[in-house]
């Protein structure tokens, strides 16, 4: 009798899917991608996992360079990129822009290009001012095209959002691929309850990508996607619309409340966590325009006030037992404002946060196989054929 492993059925499923146009390109945002190219990178990033569970190697480079260049503080996204990176054979090498020419003035074009003579893949993670990370992204990319162009680089870099001020493509995938596994398949989404809401925290200015990532994203698979937050702290209109016409196309719904309670009732999943509103990001990335810190200074103080006034926004036990059946999914993207733990008051009650715990670090866990996924499919032109090649070569990843 013939057993299909299952990077062989990822393989095969990798076949009937039109991926073309994802060699030799970049990750922006999941909305730019379509359904296939959204399904080639589960397909993918669960083969690699696969093999590397079987003790395969999976390096498909021999040599090569991961840039990463991080903005912005990180940790799991900073190690998972690393991961990624080792994962298929290639070596990470960290732009700190401190230690850099950009502090002397060094243009983008330029900056791209010295660090890309021998790079595969360039990450960024720039979601701190509105308008301007996505934007900085793209600069990066038309440099290294126009590098590549000019015979300057003997290959283009493919760019992987790390995070930007719009969308976090990297954790909402890693998000949706746990989703997909706890509840056995992407079959079983539709219908599903989602509540992302906003959640307290004593901590100013965190970006708006990861919600308007989940709502950008979930709302592709028929899931009923409910946005709550306070009145001011709005999202990005134009991702809104995203996720409004998703749920039209899919069979889903999108809504918003100012209430936190009806969005966890009966919900299916929930996803507690605090951002700043759209209103006042903008207001940020104008003053830093000034370069009026002072101003940021005082604006902080106000936001920080006015998030106070919201402190019954908290996933407690009292909230999750309005979601179906007592038992809805808790995702964050971590690290979480645990109340009493990593602070007075917070996100999300201690009791809830232990209880999820390991589900929590289990989502956390395929964001290293998303973001190899992403170089995989950029990289190789054959996806499928070399996934089936990984396997039948059966190299040790490790001597045991």
């Amino acid at each position: 009798m013939y057993y299909m492993t299952k990077t062989a059925e990822l393989a095969a499923k990798l076949r009937g899917l039109n991926i073309q146009n994802m060699y030799e390109n970049d990750f922006f945002l999941t909305w730019d991608k379509t359904d296939d190219e959204i399904a080639a990178v589960f397909a993918v990033a669960d083969a690699l996992r696969d093999l590397r569970e079987r003790n395969i190697s999976t390096k498909i480079f021999d040599s090569g360079l991961g840039i990463s260049n991080f903005r912005d503080n990180s940790t799991r996204t900073r190690f998972s990129f690393a991961s990624a990176c080792n994962l298929l054979g290639l070596e990470v090498q960290d732009l700190d822009e401190g230690k850099s020419q950009i502090a002397h003035g060094e243009t983008v074009r330029e900056t791209a290009n010295m660090i890309s003579f021998m790079a595969d893949v360039v990450g960024i993670r720039d979601d701190m001012y509105i308008g301007k990370g996505h934007t900085y992204q793209q600069d990066v990319v038309d440099a290294l095209k126009e590098g590549y162009q000019d015979g300057v680089l003997e290959q283009k870099p493919t760019l992987v959002n790390l995070q930007c001020d719009i969308d976090h493509p990297t954790q909402t995938l890693a998000d949706l691929d746990h989703v997909i596994h706890y509840f056995g398949g992407v079959e079983n989404l539709k219908g599903k309850k989602v509540a992302m809401t906003w959640a307290y925290s004593p901590s100013y200015g965190k970006p708006l990508s990861v919600p308007q990532g989940v709502i950008g994203l979930f709302t592709r698979f028929g899931m009923d996607v409910v946005l709550a937050h306070p009145e001011g702290y709005d999202v990005m209109p134009e991702v809104e619309e995203v996720a409004k016409a998703n749920a039209e196309k899919n069979g889903g719904s999108f809504q918003k409340t100012n209430d936190m309670k009806e969005a966890f009732q009966d919900a299916d999943i929930v996803y507690p966590k605090s951002w700043a509103s759209f209103a006042a990001m903008e207001k940020r990335t104008e003053l830093y325009g000034k370069g009026d810190f002072e101003g940021i200074d005082k604006l902080e103080k106000e936001l920080l006030a006015e998030n106070a006034t919201h402190k019954d926004w908290e996933c407690t036990e009292e909230m999750m037992k309005l979601t179906k059946d007592g038992k809805a999914l808790y995702l964050h993207c971590l690290p979480a404002d645990i109340t009493d733990v990593s602070c007075r008051e917070g996100e999300v009650a201690a009791s809830v946060f232990d209880r999820y715990r390991a589900p929590l670090y289990k989502q956390a866990s395929y964001k290293p196989y998303i973001i190899a996924a992403m170089i995989f499919l950029a990289k190789v032109k054959d996806p499928a054929k070399a996934l089936e090649e990984l396997e039948a070569a059966g190299k040790e990843r490790k001597a045991y």
